[in-house]
């Protein structure tokens, strides 16, 4: 009676082991319905902005609520699909001078930790790979919402911001005002539970 009941308490608790694992999700970023943004602000010149997005991207992330440790981001972003309204200025950023897309076509950031600050907030630590050159970046991030959509899926949606020095990554910016030499990185992003 003693092993059955022993046998029992082991089956449930490799059942509940696995439950605890299978409830670690994983999501698809949505890019298709056009509920993913990868923007960024930069001065001009310390007298105004440019705004400016990258329009091609994908990505996947894990997210566990009760267990953030096993959370993670791995995105990719084609750098060519840069768009900042003024053909000639994009067409200027992405030649050599700046981000050289011909050569470095894409941009990656994959995390490599979690450290939560409060609730729904945090600071994800991850490789940023820009212009050839890969860097270590903090970003805080809040979970900006979590549920089911009105087609019988399950969507989890999270923002963040980071300021990048660009000579960090190669980008040669000594021929323009200090204030041009950091660049606000920000994302926002749903992804659709698999």
């Amino acid at each position: 009676m003693l092993k059955k009941t022993l046998l029992t308490t082991a089956v449930a608790a490799a059942g509940l082991v696995t439950l605890g694992q299978a409830q670690a999700a994983d999501y698809t970023i949505d890019t298709e319905g056009q509920h993913a943004f990868v923007q960024f602000k930069i001065s001009h010149l310390g007298y105004s902005y440019i705004l400016g997005s990258f329009e091609d991207f994908s990505g996947e992330f894990s997210y566990d609520a009760d267990d953030l440790d096993a959370s993670s981001v791995d995105m990719e972003v084609q750098v060519s699909s840069l768009n900042s309204n003024h053909g000639e200025r994009d067409r200027h950023i992405l030649s050599s001078d700046f981000l050289n897309a011909e050569e470095y076509p894409t941009a990656t950031f994959t995390s490599t930790g979690f450290e939560s600050t409060g609730d729904d907030e945090g600071v994800v630590t991850g490789d940023l790979t820009l212009h050839g050159q890969t860097q270590e970046i903090e970003m805080p991030v809040t979970l900006m919402g979590e549920g089911e959509d009105p087609w019988g899926g399950y969507r989890a949606g999270f923002e963040g911001s980071t300021m990048i020095t660009l000579g960090d990554f190669g980008i040669d910016m000594r021929d323009f005002p200090e204030a041009m030499h950091e660049l606000e990185l920000y994302v926002t992003f749903e992804g659709i539970r698999q």
